[in-house]
């Protein structure tokens, strides 16, 4: 599922700024780039991630913003002095004129000194970085909940399109049968050719044939499988259902391709393609959903 999220706070003596992307994917894959004071800590950010993020590519991104005060610029007063001594120096050497002013001097090397990240973290902990990871996470899981809020509102209406195709069909079996009863009874006689046939014999036959194209177990476990589905979609646990959705959709499909190998119907097999197209449908969805 896409999702970005930001967040910014405090860091030892810095204040530090992450931001996380996510795409599409099937798994969790985690791509973590952080500043050199963290590196220590990459596995400790990296499982936070896994607890809070199921599915998808993610990408996190940690910078260290600004210095505080307490570890940001400082002027090396024995240098700025050492400097502006030695101009002093060389004017009076070369009979220069004009003012030297602050400025010039602070412009000088090594007079203004930047601490650097490792310096400006300070005494930074783990804890504080993860605080900010934990914030952005949040942030990225508010974007994702309706992204996947609008995600179950197409597959929920992918899913009411295989539930009127299956009723069709259960309208259809019956018909059916009574169809190939009719031409069994139909050919038999051509083919009997005027001789008697044993009509218990040919009972026995519609028998066989009824039970070898009855599709009654595939369409109860059709709704069953449909029922379960949508009570997973719509389930308010927090916890992730892609995975358990995933194999729903596996069932489904198998039912689907067995309904198809009995139909010997055009209207039948007509709905089972239709039935098969929208399960890819949902299938390429539910991939996306955690």
């Amino acid at each position: 599922m896409t999702g970005f999220g930001t967040a910014e706070g405090p860091v030892g003596g810095s204040r530090v700024s992450v931001e996380l992307r996510s795409v599409n994917h099937r798994f969790f894959n985690p791509s973590i780039k952080l500043p050199t004071p963290f590196l220590a800590w990459e596995g400790e950010v990296r499982e936070l991630l896994r607890q809070r993020v199921v599915r998808g590519h993610l990408s996190a991104f940690v910078r260290i913003e600004q210095a505080t005060a307490a570890g940001g610029a400082t002027i090396d007063e024995a240098r700025f002095a050492s400097y502006a001594a030695e101009v002093q120096r060389l004017q009076r050497a070369h009979g220069l004129g004009g003012v030297v002013d602050v400025g010039t001097i602070l412009r000088l090397p090594e007079v203004v000194r930047i601490a650097r990240d490792e310096e400006a973290v300070g005494d930074g902990t783990s804890a504080e970085l993860l605080a900010v990871v934990e914030a952005a996470v949040t942030a990225l899981q508010g974007m994702r909940s309706n992204e996947g809020a609008r995600l179950a509102t197409v597959v929920s209406e992918r899913l009411a399109l295989i539930e009127a195709a299956v009723a069709r069909i259960a309208v259809r079996a019956p018909e059916r049968l009574a169809a190939q009863r009719l031409r069994l009874q139909e050919r038999v006689a051509e083919l009997a050719g005027g001789v008697a046939i044993d009509p218990q014999r040919l009972a026995h036959e519609v028998v066989l044939l009824a039970d070898k194209l009855d599709v009654g177990e595939e369409l109860d476990r059709f709704a069953a499988h449909i029922a379960a589905f949508r009570e997973t979609l719509q389930s308010g646990g927090g916890e992730p259902v892609g995975k358990r959705l995933g194999f729903l959709l596996q069932e489904l499909l198998r039912e689907a391709n067995t309904t198809g190998s009995k139909a010997n119907d055009a209207p039948m097999l007509g709905e089972v393609v239709a039935i098969k197209e929208e399960l890819e449908r949902i299938r390429e969805q539910v991939e996306n959903l955690e």
